[in-house]
């Protein structure tokens, strides 16, 4: 949960470097979270719109929202990590293998010594 909050903490921070770890963790819980919030919207049916037979409600968009930018900011700081500029962020948007090469290049282990964007964060 601290490495949930460490990102929270850093809202709109595009500088630096994330570790594996801090990304990892943070995308787990985020995950666990919309889940919990899809599901009581589902519960309630309170729904705002239905997409591929789910049912999305207030509370998953208003965290969606809350936490789009963080979720983007940590991205951007783990690509930094491996030496890459935030911009690799779009290969994602390649399709098929956008996707694939996006998730190689978040678990690569990250450069060991100091790059352009900062200090190692394991040090």
């Amino acid at each position: 949960m601290n490495w949930y909050t460490k990102v929270l903490k850093q809202y709109a921070d595009f500088n630096g470097r994330a570790r594996r770890t801090e990304y990892w963790m943070f995308t787990l819980v985020n995950i666990i979270i919309s889940f919990s919030f899809l599901m009581m919207d589902n519960r309630m049916g309170a729904s705002i719109f239905e997409f591929d037979g789910i049912a999305y409600g207030y509370l998953t968009l208003l965290y969606s929202m809350a936490v789009f930018i963080p979720s983007l900011a940590v991205t951007v700081r783990r690509l930094h990590d491996i030496g890459k500029s935030g911009w690799w962020y779009l290969v994602g948007l390649i399709p098929f293998i956008g996707g694939i090469w996006l998730l190689f290049l978040l678990v690569k282990e990250g450069v060991p010594q100091e790059n352009e964007y900062g200090p190692n964060p394991k040090a």
